[in-house]
């Protein structure tokens, strides 16, 4: 059955993605190109494109990059999946309700999925999608079907203000798309549309600041786009540090917390198993799932401040014990002597292995990582998976609940992290920056970092950053870590990531930069345009003194026959 999930008319030749797409990271926000240098539509354009992909995948940034490319003429004509899609709808939905831009959503069957696929253009009405000789009804979202609580309904009606009645209206029709039966309280949310990857995202927040709003639940914030007491300083131009910073400051005029942190898990009072948060920031609301066992979806951009606005969420997806069941496993050949550097990879693979469903991973019960090993595998598992969640035999609290009826099989072997590792280091040997901090580094890592450094300097033609969060910074300052990284001529940046770091903090003359994250490994060649090497933590000390990247992988991974494409 065909589904408008947002209606609008259009007529738009078809993109067909062979892949997910994140569109925050993987597209130019200013024409619509996709720009993810991994993606097999790299150079394509969704602006006037009617854009069709099985899901979305990566950043809860994406529907506010989508709000972006509505206001600057360059967004797709419609979306249609074939899979559940929460990220760039609710950026339709926004740019729809709030703002007045058409565009329509719309979800098919696997079937009508893959004949509209074979079309060169489609035309939509709210009711009829017609694709050369491909005729489909569309069936609107059932609203009706929305359980309401009597405060719910009183926050419709405008009871608590107009911010929070404009909250309850967008998030009651999310949750009727994705058929929520009802809405559950949170306890707690994280707010990821504090960065400022277009002027989109300040104008929706100091629209829902203006009419009042005020969190009713604790609220911490991601990493914003500049340091915010030091960016004049640090020669960041008025035109963006002047509205990165006004931004963070709507959600703190709002009353959350100025904690500008990418890893939200690293802060006091962690979430608790079983407990529902609401979450965004793709790597924390997986590690959140995952290694602590709490409860949150990958919530958009927008909707968390819906949600935090309200304390109120969908009751979809993995907050519902039946949706936490894994539907692959996946089988890993655990090579031996493994490094740090074997956790992102794998997560990286884990994603590309189950895009689209929840994973149980084998093979890894006789391994010990470290909160911080789960940590970068999380991240990158999430820019190649649209799933929230997965569980690892024998490390994380629920991976013994038994996999789904329709679970299938696949595996992992060394040969897969041999191409990986060609893929992540396809940059020149020569490094210019060393780039620490996707998620921001942990205390630990800062520790761990400066023991590799001692006695030793940064080369003095290379720029070595670690990016972490205000109470790390905290931490390190107290217990000596962070002069000892400055004596070795480490910088150390807080509240920014490498996500949403830019010129000039970003090294202007930077050429290729190394790094240990999966994460930015990933997204670095398409964010900051520069080449990239990846390697262990151990690796990157030495780089950051010597200059130059590893010539072999390590010898965990096994050579590549010189025949087989990278």
């Amino acid at each position: 059955m065909a589904h408008s999930i947002v209606p609008a008319s259009t007529k738009a030749p078809l993109l067909v993605c062979d892949e997910g797409l994140s569109v925050w990271g993987g597209v130019d926000p200013a024409t619509g190109v996709i720009i993810d240098a991994l993606h097999p539509q790299q150079g394509k354009t969704l602006a006037g494109h009617a854009v069709m992909m099985p899901t979305s995948r990566g950043s809860c940034t994406g529907s506010g990059v989508l709000l972006g490319l509505a206001f600057a003429g360059t967004a797709p004509r419609a979306l249609i999946f074939r899979e559940s899609e929460d990220i760039l709808t609710l950026g339709v939905l926004v740019a729809n309700r709030m703002f007045g831009h058409d565009m329509a959503v719309l979800r098919l069957s696997d079937d009508e999925y893959d004949r509209v696929a074979q079309q060169n253009s489609v035309e939509i009405t709210p009711r009829l999608l017609t694709a050369g000789s491909i005729e489909l009804s569309l069936s609107p979202v059932a609203s009706d079907a929305l359980a309401l609580s009597d405060d719910d309904r009183a926050t419709l009606d405008g009871q608590h203000g107009p911010a929070r009645q404009l909250a309850m209206e967008i998030l009651t029709t999310m949750a009727s798309a994705q058929g929520a039966p009802r809405l559950t309280d949170v306890t707690r949310v994280h707010i990821d549309g504090c960065i400022y990857a277009s002027p989109a995202f300040l104008t929706f927040a100091r629209k829902m600041a203006d009419l009042g709003g005020k969190v009713c639940v604790p609220t911490t914030m991601n990493a914003i786009s500049v340091d915010h007491a030091n960016w004049r300083a640090q020669g960041v131009p008025e035109s963006f540090g002047t509205p990165a910073s006004q931004l963070a400051d709507a959600y703190v005029e709002m009353g959350a917390k100025p904690s500008f942190t990418c890893a939200p898990y690293l802060l006091d009072n962690q979430p608790k198993h079983g407990e529902d948060i609401a979450w965004a920031e793709s790597n924390a609301v997986i590690y959140a799932n995952s290694v602590l066992g709490a409860r949150t979806i990958k919530h958009a951009d927008f909707m968390d401040l819906c949600i935090a606005l309200t304390g109120r969420a969908a009751l979809t997806g993995v907050y519902l014990q039946e949706n936490r069941a894994p539907r692959r496993v996946i089988d890993v050949v655990v090579p031996n002597e493994i490094d740090d550097a074997f956790w992102p990879m794998l997560g990286w693979l884990v994603g590309q292995a189950a895009p689209d469903r929840i994973p149980l991973i084998r093979g890894l019960e006789n391994t010990s990582p470290s909160e911080d090993d789960l940590k970068a595998l999380c991240a990158a598992y999430g820019t190649t998976s649209a799933s929230p969640l997965l569980h690892i035999a024998g490390i994380t609290p629920e991976a013994d609940l038994p996999p789904a009826p329709e679970a299938d099989h696949v595996s992992i072997v060394a040969a897969d992290f041999a191409r990986l590792w060609a893929e992540f280091n396809k940059g020149a040997d020569t490094v210019d920056l060393v780039a620490l901090g996707s998620p921001h580094f942990s205390a630990r890592e800062c520790a761990q970092f400066a023991d590799l450094m001692d006695d030793r300097e940064v080369n003095p033609r290379i720029t070595t950053i670690i990016t972490l969060g205000r109470s790390t910074l905290a931490t390190v300052r107290e217990n000596g870590v962070e002069k000892r990284l400055h004596t070795s001529g480490v910088r150390i940046v807080p509240d920014l990531c490498w996500c949403s770091i830019s010129e000039p903090v970003f090294p202007p003359d930077a050429k290729v930069l190394m790094t240990n994250s999966g994460k930015y490994a990933h997204y670095a060649p398409g964010l900051s345009n520069r080449e990239v090497r990846f390697g262990s933590l151990a690796q990157c000390a030495e780089t950051a003194v010597t200059g130059k990247a590893p010539s072999m992988p390590p010898n965990w991974i096994p050579a590549l026959p010189r025949n087989n494409p990278t």
